[in-house]
């Protein structure tokens, strides 16, 4: 058995692929458990990764460094590649008072840990480990290490104290945001069907569905008018896709003419039709949806890479194909065509015309959903690389005695929102696959969190029994439950918010899925989950940027 002996124990690089499969198989078998109704989640994988170094099971260390690190950059990443579209588009719509409420229990955090390091003496090294733990934020945790490689003189003791304290404090961590959570719903006496049914209210209220709506010209001065000459037209989201002239229905384009009788079919948002209704005519007893005849409707995927970001009108799709787009769907969302929107990877367009104008366009546009299901491995490559780039550019504020780097954990991120948001360059299609994006960003968050804890371990019980472990804890309970009970006050109090979507933004601002999985459990609605979409990107980075803040300050002493 001396072999298997030498495979656990004698470092090489096959054993510490060996031992770090092992690991995180482990732990995920373990995440499976559910105490209390919460799954252990990864927090399984840092368990065993613990328990393996404290019985003197190593990685080689550079392994150890590579595999960490590599684990942290494909998590966040991706991370960047799943939220980018999204952000801009939350942050308009409604994000104002989340991200201020995420602001706020971010730099709450931060008062407190430098309030405990000030009053107790705490090392600051210990104290960013409770900063992340508390938060249960691992990416920057990684940035707190990264930033503590800067420090001269740093002992390997030290050094090891952000992931010692990580690992002491983030299992409350998980629990402490689901108990803030049930204390604002206790203090404030809320009845979370009362809330889910008003933000179902508010939610069909801000709801803006896409209608078709058939009408008969009856306006004279529209007599022989082309269709983009129609007043208010232009400025209208409208798209008027089909029309009908006696017994002959066709394709509407721009150039089309318009004649008293015509009957058009226009497409868009209740109010700018009404407004078309009133220029045009009124409302026709027919529907040209129903008519038989040459022109019909299609739904095509997007999926070819020569076509992304080209807009309606660089692809000519009325002159050259014959076809119109009447609503783009993407990522959900219903969107109303114009002709400078550009399109991206997955669009799902409902185009009208005749059939062989339609097989035409389903070509150029590539209609593939096999297509979707492709890793382009290449591309990743180069947005990691880029990611690497950008977090290695150093920042130097004033104020602070070094520059501050976003580091492998911010720059992946910020390059992986801003390319899923660009889509392409050149030839590189950054477009990656739900179902590839969610397993890369498993893996690497399984990785990281198995060196955190095969590092950490053989110290941990030491200074749980022995050391400062216990008080670190309690250090760490205050760190979670003082700026999430706060904002919670603040956000029923003074924003005034939704209870499901308060409980969404706490989630949130700790980057805390299985918070998120509780709150989803107690509502139908998705209210949750997008506030916790809403306030993900900014409190991401601002946790990076302030755990190297942390240790840029104060040191690691």
């Amino acid at each position: 058995m001396d072999w298997l002996k030498s495979l656990v124990f004698v470092e090489s690089a096959g054993q510490s692929v060996f031992v770090l499969c092992l690991v995180t198989a482990l732990g995920l078998f373990l995440g499976r458990a559910r105490i209390y109704g919460i799954a252990v989640g990864v927090i399984g994988v840092l368990a065993v990764g613990l328990i393996f170094g404290h019985f003197k099971i190593r990685l080689e260390h550079g392994v150890l460094d590579f595999a960490r690190e590599t684990g942290l950059i494909l998590f966040v990443y991706t991370v960047g590649l799943q939220l980018g579209p999204s952000f801009v588009s939350s942050l308009r719509n409604h994000g104002l008072k989340l991200n201020l409420l995420a602001i706020f229990i971010v730099l709450a955090g931060v008062a407190t840990v430098v309030v405990i390091h000030l009053l107790t003496g705490l090392s600051m090294a210990a104290g960013v480990g409770i900063y992340t733990g508390g938060a249960t934020n691992t990416p920057a945790l990684g940035a707190a290490q990264e930033a503590l490689k800067a420090l001269p003189g740093l002992s390997a003791e030290v050094a090891a104290l952000p992931g010692l304290a990580y690992a002491m404090t983030y299992p409350f961590g998980v629990v402490g945001i689901i108990l803030s959570i049930l204390a604002v719903r206790w203090f404030f006496r809320i009845q979370v069907g009362q809330e889910e049914n008003e933000l179902a209210e508010k939610e069909n209220e801000s709801r803006r569905p896409i209608h078709a709506l058939n009408l008969v010209v009856r306006n004279s001065n529209l007599e022989g008018l082309t269709v983009a000459s129609i007043p208010g037209l232009d400025q209208a989201k409208v798209t008027i896709s089909r029309i009908r002239n006696g017994q002959n229905t066709q394709l509407a384009t721009p150039e089309s003419l318009v004649h008293i009788g015509d009957t058009i079919l226009a497409v868009g948002l209740p109010e700018d039709l009404e407004k078309l209704r009133i220029v045009v005519g009124e409302v026709s007893a027919e529907d040209l949806r129903e008519i038989p005849g040459p022109v019909s409707s299609r739904r095509i995927l997007v999926t070819r890479k020569a076509v992304l970001g080209k807009t309606p009108a660089d692809l000519q799709l009325n002159d050259k194909l014959g076809v119109a787009v009447t609503r783009i769907e993407r990522n959900g969302v219903e969107l109303i065509p114009q002709q400078t929107l550009a399109f991206q990877i997955g669009d799902l367009l409902t185009m009208v015309g005749e059939t062989e104008n339609l097989d035409r366009a389903s070509k150029l546009l590539g209609n593939s959903p096999k297509a979707l299901q492709r890793l382009e491995v290449g591309p990743m490559f180069v947005g990691i690389a880029l990611g690497d780039l950008l977090g290695s550019i150093p920042v130097v504020f004033p104020v602070l005695p070094a520059a501050v780097k976003l580091g492998l954990a911010g720059g992946p991120l910020i390059v992986g929102m801003i390319l899923s948001r660009v889509g392409k360059i050149g030839n590189l299609v950054f477009y990656m696959p739900p179902d590839a994006n969610h397993m890369l960003r498993e893996a690497g968050i399984v990785i990281f969190l198995a060196c955190v804890g095969l590092k950490a371990g053989d110290r941990f019980m030491e200074i749980l029994f022995q050391g400062p472990g216990l008080l670190w804890m309690v250090y760490g309970a205050i760190v979670t439950l003082v700026p999430l009970l706060l904002a919670g006050v603040l956000g029923r109090m003074v924003f005034k918010l939704n209870y499901l979507t308060l409980s969404g933004a706490m989630a949130g601002s700790m980057t805390d899925p299985p918070a998120l999985a509780f709150a989803n459990g107690m509502t139908k609605s998705n209210g949750p989950s997008l506030a916790y979409a809403t306030v993900y990107p900014l409190t991401m980075i601002l946790r990076l940027v302030s755990a190297q803040v942390l240790i840029l300050v104060f040191g690691a002493g």
